[in-house]
């Protein structure tokens, strides 16, 4: 199992995680399954896609640390 983190931008992202899932992006597919474990909203698609970048450039013990935290609201959509 590979323990990679996927960082990426979705207005929906319980449909992007299924679009993952059934291979549907080639970048992903030899990693499946993927699980959704942090969201993040921001208030325009510009913002996000600047926290994707930055997000990209985190180390993994700073990613463990975020999806620990309060911005994670991921309890929103499961």
């Amino acid at each position: 199992m590979d323990k990679s983190f996927y960082k990426g931008f979705s207005e929906n992202p319980l449909i992007r995680l299924q679009q993952h899932n059934n291979g549907e992006t080639p970048s992903t597919r030899p990693f499946i399954p993927w699980t959704l474990i942090y969201i993040e909203e921001l208030p325009s698609k510009t913002l996000a896609l600047k926290r994707e970048r930055n997000l990209k450039k985190y180390s993994r013990e700073r990613l463990e640390n975020l999806i620990n935290s309060p911005k994670n609201i991921l309890h929103k959509f499961v």
